[in-house]
Formats: C-alpha cells, structure tokens, sequence
C-alpha cells in the first residue's frame, strides 16, 4: 500500500527515524507477552501485594483466597516473564518483584488508573 504524500503533514525523514526508534521485533514479542500476562486481575493484584513486600505462597493464599496450585501456576507465569523472583527464606521460598523497573510499572499504572477517575 502507498502512502498518501499529499498529505502535507507527512515529514518522510522523521517519520523514519520514528520508526527506526522502535523496539526490534523480540523486544515487541517480550512486551506484549507481559501485558497479555498483566490482563489476569489476579496476577494483578499478586504483584500489588509484592510491591508492598515479599511474601510466601501461603500468605499469597490467605490474601487472595485462591488455591496454593492456581497461585504457584501465576507466579510461574511471573517469573518465567522475570516480572517476580523467588528465593529461599528458611524452610519458606518468598515471592518479590523482579526489581524497580517492575515497581515503577505497577504504581506509574495505579496513578494512571486512578488519575482518569473523575
């Protein structure tokens, strides 16, 4: 399909170096892979209980009153997207955010959200 270049908007160059600025095609793949796994409301809420600290499977549980299998099936989904990361505490492992690119995500979301509710 051809252009319009009667539209006299149309600046060729920078709309090329736009272009050019894109992410390449596996960094497009990895973004959208994430905001598919961000549309489950309660991998959502999940990763809002951990922007607020680590937690285990089983508090994880008792917040969101799921089953240990649908949350341990979640979390993998999170990590495998290195959206969350696990570590051994004790006898417990412990559920954090990836790091603070993660956290910015969630709360730059929440303003957003929140700020376009009149």
């Amino acid at each position: 399909m051809q252009p319009d270049t009667s539209c006299e908007r149309i600046d060729p160059e920078y709309i090329s170096s736009l272009v050019s600025g894109l992410p390449d095609e596996d960094a497009i793949l990895r973004l959208s892979n994430i905001f598919h796994a961000l549309r489950s409301g309660p991998r959502l809420k999940m990763m809002y209980l951990l922007l607020e600290k680590e937690m285990c499977v089983c508090e994880l549980e008792l917040a969101l009153g799921m089953s240990q299998s649908s949350i341990s099936h979640n979390l993998r989904t999170l990590r495998q997207l290195d959206l969350v990361r696990s570590r051994k505490k004790g006898r417990f492992v412990v559920y954090s955010l990836a790091d603070e690119h993660v956290q910015m995500l969630l709360e730059l979301s929440r303003k957003h959200v929140t700020g376009c509710i009149s």
